[in-house]
């Protein structure tokens, strides 16, 4: 990354000190012969002993000043030297940010994703092989998206190994009742084209009763035990490798954690974006080893626009020469979170790939500004299923 310009930080340079002639120095007796009152009244041997003695101070003093002239420049060169540093670090962190994260299994979960929640039939295909193009190795899925047999086209296509490529997908509302779960899966694997899934989640704290139009399941939605226990089975199968939860609160994920079990969820995803940066379930799932993912990172579709216009992410884009939308993934990141953004366009996919460390007070800026107004939720359907999901 290139280090910044004087003139894009508006620093002054450090003028050079030089020696000039008006430089005081201590003069020799040649330059400077002494003066006698009464020349005429000393003899040869008096001249000698009225003589000003040669000051043996004289080189002491020239020693002083050249350290003096010395530390004067060590200092501003070190000076500038740190300023320069400091503004070089506004471009670009001495430590990079993670490119995964480790699980309670200790698998590695790539930090960044292409999420392809929405993304159009005959598109999403093209858009999972760029990303895989530029680096990303974490596809983020689910049966509901209905797009599972053309993300697991592509994914053969690509020619990268499937275990360099971590995959995950979801259990709808839908078959949260345990004799249910293993087929959906089933189905899921066989459009993936893969025999496992690296992560596998329970799509939402909601369970339907099947065959029915969303009609709520009420002793499955109170207590999810049952559901994970068979996630539970599936993960000693090989089937699955991480099991985790998505649209949690805290109250839910207490809910299921009170239950004995023999795996803890490895990950819960829920929607974080500048509109809705949830700074409690953040600091709580730090605080109790639960690593979040965030979905919607931009703001829900209508708002990506608004979101890339705040002007607190503008300036802090322009200092650090990248797009808002770096400085929102980036962010995610810093904060401790897997972030799923999702596009089909190849530039943008390209885009969302590159993060960059904030610096502190850029990231405490951004993070304070994110944090300061009523935080507005984008992806919510209590009322339509009458399931007051939140609380």
């Amino acid at each position: 990354m290139a280090f910044p310009s004087s003139k894009h930080y508006n620093y002054l340079p450090v003028s050079v000190l030089e020696e000039t002639e008006s430089s005081p120095r201590p003069r020799s007796d040649l330059e400077a012969p002494p003066k006698y009152s009464h020349v005429e009244e000393v003899d040869e041997l008096d001249y000698a002993a009225t003589r000003p003695a040669k000051r043996p101070e004289s080189w002491k003093k020239a020693a002083a000043l050249i350290l003096i002239v010395g530390a004067v420049l060590y200092l501003a060169v070190s000076g500038f030297r740190n300023a320069f540093e400091r503004i070089g670090s506004m471009r670009c962190s001495g430590h990079k940010l993670p490119n995964s994260f480790t699980l309670p299994s200790g698998d590695q979960i790539p930090s960044v994703a292409l999420g392809v929640w929405l993304a159009e039939k005959g598109k999403v295909g093209e858009a999972v092989k760029t990303a895989l193009k530029n680096g990303y190795r974490h596809i983020d899925g689910a049966w509901a998206y209905g797009n599972e047999a053309e993300v697991g086209e592509a994914l053969r296509e690509s020619g990268i190994p499937r275990k360099e490529v971590w995959i995950t997908s979801k259990l709808w509302n839908a078959f949260h009742a345990p004799g249910d779960i293993e087929p959906v899966l089933d189905e899921s694997l066989s459009k993936l084209g893969t025999d496992y899934v690296d992560l596998y989640l329970i799509h939402w704290p909601v369970a339907f009763k099947k065959d029915t139009d969303n009609e709520v399941d009420w002793n499955l939605t109170d207590n999810p035990y049952p559901t994970w226990q068979k996630l539970e089975e599936l993960v000693e199968k090989g089937k699955i490798r991480n099991i985790g939860i998505s649209n949690f609160n805290i109250r839910r994920i207490q809910n299921l954690t009170s239950n004995p079990l023999k795996v803890r969820p490895a990950v819960n995803q829920v929607e974080l974006s500048y509109w809705n940066p949830q700074p409690e379930l953040v600091k709580w799932s730090k605080e109790n080893g639960l690593l979040l993912e965030a979905y919607s990172p931009l703001g829900s579709a209508e708002r990506v626009k608004e979101t890339l216009e705040v002007p607190e992410v503008k300036k802090i884009a322009k200092i650090l020469g990248i797009t808002p939308a770096q400085v929102y993934i980036s962010w995610h990141v810093q904060r401790g979170t897997v972030v799923l953004p999702k596009s089909v366009t190849p530039s943008r996919i390209e885009e969302n790939f590159r993060i960059t460390r904030l610096p502190q007070p850029l990231f405490d800026e951004l993070e304070k500004a994110a944090t300061s107004h009523k935080p507005e939720r984008s992806v919510d359907p209590s009322e339509r299923w009458g399931v007051d999901i939140w609380n």
